[in-house]
């Protein structure tokens, strides 16, 4: 099972002549492995855990305490989850109750370091049993202390991990109420909220799209090749569903002769024209730099507004209530250059509230970027810190 000795390559200092971790079935510290049986009531009360972690409600209080849950049937097969106080569990979850309370915390850790996806067997529905569970191979320090002194540390983490997730959430919130604020709602021609040096700018005005922008066009028809250094390619695979940023795996280039009238500039809108994704929109900024841009997408140069300003205004509720509409189709959902002219803008009467609007919104984006980048840069460090404190282990 193991390569070389049970020792980990990060150890507290008090436990540096401990010796080797042991090595035992999962069974040595479990009481049961048993499957939950709750149904989903829509008048319960307590969580309801699933395969994929609180899926719902329920009115009967199976299971009160500390567990850890695995998912035992389907494509979730040995998905990990935690749950505490009074909840219930479906049939499609295997619940682990361990003898001893105070190990659950290193217990979870530990598993979540082992792939529990390499014992889904079966050729037709994947599935994980109680008994596999039970005699699967774990290792653990024989000091108890140490045990809890790895729990402790990693859990810290996920305190603030949490923390900053919380805030991340808070932010967008916090993005939501100010664009639903920032712009006159549906039937209404002045916006809740305004910066006092616009309060007697008087209304605002409907546009189309195809008012404010110029140089309307489709992209290249062109295959995806790899990344040459310099120009890159965008798909709308490449534009992340919920940031909209420009972001690929890998980055591209687009394959044959490159023509200008592709290369996007700063402030140029994309839109998606066809598919799952139609709708999907993003702003080229500098950052992104030399950027080429695929058949599936159009582009609209903002040239009589703020760019930035005209495209959060397809991040709002009204926008994707619109191409909800708009892109039905009998076959595939899509929304044509022409189509995309049509959708209407609220413009308030000086370019300078446009510009005041966009910059407090670009710069709520850039700190809700940088919370993103923290939480994913803490979740690097866990990893590391889980691929350190536990020793490497080869099947």
């Amino acid at each position: 099972m193991s390569e070389g000795r049970l020792i980990p390559e990060l150890r507290f200092p008090e436990f540096e002549i401990e010796g080797e971790w042991e090595e035992n079935e999962l069974n040595h510290f479990c009481c049961s492995i048993s499957s939950g049986k709750d149904k989903l009531s829509e008048e319960g009360v307590f969580p309801l855990y699933g395969s994929t972690g609180i899926i719902g409600k329920t009115d009967n209080i199976s299971y009160s305490g500390d567990y850890i849950l695995v998912a035992r049937v389907g494509a979730n097969a040995g998905f990990l989850n935690r749950a505490k106080g009074n909840f219930g569990v479906t049939d499609n979850t295997l619940v682990l109750d361990f003898k001893n309370a105070d190990k659950i915390d290193f217990l979870f850790f530990l598993l979540a370091k082992i792939d529990l996806n390499k014992l889904v067997f079966g050729s037709g529905q994947p599935l994980i049993t109680g008994s596999q569970l039970k005699s699967l191979k774990i290792i653990s320090p024989k000091s108890e202390k140490e045990q809890e002194k790895i729990a402790s540390c990693l859990s810290s983490l996920d305190e603030v991990i949490s923390a900053h997730t919380q805030k991340l959430e808070l932010l967008k919130n916090h993005k939501k109420g100010l664009m639903q604020n920032l712009f006159p709602q549906e039937g209404e021609k002045v916006p809740k909220w305004r910066f006092k040096e616009f309060e007697g700018d008087g209304e605002w005005e409907v546009k189309k799209l195809g008012n404010v922008a110029e140089n309307i066009m489709y992209g290249m028809n062109a295959a995806a090749i790899e990344y040459d250094g310099i120009n890159k390619y965008i798909r709308i695979t490449d534009i992340d569903e919920h940031t909209r940023k420009f972001e690929p795996n890998p980055v591209t280039s687009p394959q044959g002769k490159l023509e200008d009238k592709y290369l996007l500039r700063k402030g140029d809108l994309l839109f998606a024209r066809t598919g799952a994704s139609v709708g999907k929109s993003y702003i080229h900024l500098i950052q992104d730099e030399n950027i080429y841009f695929a058949g599936f997408l159009i582009r609209f140069s903002i040239v009589h507004a703020d760019p930035y300003f005209i495209y959060i205004q397809t991040l709002t509720d009204p926008y994707r209530k619109w191409v909800l509409k708009t892109s039905m189709r009998s076959g595939q959902p899509g929304i044509n250059a022409e189509e995309y002219k049509s959708f209407e803008i609220a413009l308030p009467p000086s370019p300078q509230e446009q510009n005041r609007i966009a910059k407090c919104i670009l710069s709520l984006d850039e700190i809700i970027t940088g919370q993103t980048y923290k939480i994913e840069q803490l979740k690097l460090h866990k990893q590391g810190l889980m691929q350190g404190l536990f020793p490497r282990i080869e099947s």
